[in-house]
């Protein structure tokens, strides 16, 4: 499926639609999918590598042509040159649209900025010159409380209140499916609801070592992150990390569990301790949540491990600090997790004892390890943040809103 996306204008313009439109572009490319966007500005560097752009300056919205039709408009005038910008980028479109099996058009057919591209393709979807449209319907002139003064009844304004059968409709949020169904007389559920989303790699500043060792950790459909930035020792009572994994797992929890620094190769007790520790993440059906970075790297086969700013990584990716240890010279982590804002769930070392104080969920090496998992428990159940970030990061990060909305829809276009 060969797709082209159509605005006013794309990066390095700053907008909102123009940075949606460049998450959609790196999806469908990531996805294998050739995609170009079409547009009045930007630039072709700005894009993810591989998009292709095709400039017909009269698109932008800042064109002075369109600028000056534009002010006539606004104020309820239909000017004479109107018709005859719109005959050229209709002229321009067609050819340039034809190679595209699915259109995604956004803004055009609900904003008034430039009613002469609106227009125009209103006139190839007539002639059936366009195929596949979907129109991503961001924001409404019609309904919109600033923008509402500027559209009036008749052509071409009406043009942005005209429901089509031939256009599949996309808005951003329910509130906006509301607003459109109102306006076109029609059932809202002829409007499909896709949110934007956000890009975990971008927000945590991952770096490429950091977002593949998420992807291979499987971190993104987790319910409750644990991180242990702790070396594979006996003192550190890894033990203990796994059964209370295999609680909450047996609580109806889909909990990660992240050990992050390996076993000393050169001492034969750490690495018994650490073969100890993956028998018993089988015996207690776990291997899949409870994950050591030492094992997870791109060959299994060879120990892996990962260099300080990786681990800080980690620190932004995971949403609480476990510390289970039986000891501890000081425990820097619980430093680290508190300038972090990271919820810390530990023993009574040092560093929980002397700085950590009651800002800190403290729980003794001996504990059962039920009790435990109903401590964290406990914290994720009145925890509003925590929730929040478990929602976004399962639901609505790009790629979750690709898998879930987006491909589901160009798959119906086919």
């Amino acid at each position: 499926m060969n797709i082209a996306i159509l605005h006013y204008s794309i990066p390095p313009v700053v907008g909102g639609v123009e940075a949606v439109i460049q998450a959609h572009a790196g999806l469908l490319l990531a996805a294998g999918y050739p995609v170009t966007l079409i547009a009045g500005a930007g630039e072709l560097a700005a894009l993810p590598k591989g998009t292709g752009f095709i400039k017909i300056e009269e698109m932008d919205s800042r064109h002075p042509q369109v600028t000056e039709i534009s002010r006539q408009l606004e104020a309820g005038e239909n000017p004479a040159q109107f018709e005859a910008l719109k005959i050229a980028l209709a002229s321009k479109l067609q050819h340039t649209c034809e190679p595209f099996d699915t259109i995604l058009v956004h803004n055009i057919f609900s904003k008034h900025f430039n009613l002469p591209l609106t227009a125009a393709l209103f006139d190839l979807l007539d002639q059936g010159l366009v195929k596949n449209c979907i129109a991503w319907c961001h924001d409404i002139s019609w309904t919109s409380d600033h923008a509402r003064a500027k559209v009036f009844p008749g052509y071409p304004w009406d043009l942005l209140r005209t429901y089509r059968e031939d256009i599949t409709y996309v808005v951003v949020s329910n509130a906006r499916q509301g607003e459109l169904a109102g306006l076109f007389h029609c059932p809202a559920e002829q409007i499909r609801v896709i949110y934007n989303g956000v890009d975990p790699r971008e927000l945590y500043s991952l770096s490429v070592e950091g977002q593949a060792l998420v992807e291979r950790l499987e971190l993104g459909e987790a319910d409750l992150i644990l991180l242990m930035p702790v070396r594979i020792t006996q003192a550190k009572n890894i033990e203990l990390a796994l059964q209370v994994v295999a609680s909450l797992k047996g609580r109806g929890i889909r909990p990660k569990l992240v050990v992050t620094g390996p076993p000393d190769p050169h001492d034969r007790g750490d690495m018994e301790y650490y073969q100890s520790l993956l028998e018993a993440r089988r015996h207690f059906g776990v291997e899949q949540e409870a994950r050591f970075v030492y094992g997870s790297g791109p060959n299994p086969e060879i120990g892996y491990t990962i260099e300080l700013p990786v681990v800080r990584e980690m620190y932004r990716t995971c949403d609480a600090l476990f510390m289970p240890s039986h000891r501890e010279g000081f425990g820097m982590p619980i430093l680290e997790a508190g300038l972090m804002g990271m919820p810390v769930f530990t023993t009574p070392i040092p560093a929980a004892e002397e700085i950590g104080g009651q800002d800190v969920i403290r729980f003794s090496s001996t504990d059962s390890p039920d009790r435990v998992a109903e401590l964290i428990l406990s914290w994720v159940k009145s925890s509003s943040t925590q929730q929040l970030r478990k929602r976004i990061r399962q639901r609505y990060t790009w790629q979750a809103i690709f898998q879930h909305d987006i491909l589901p829809l160009l798959n119906e276009k086919r």
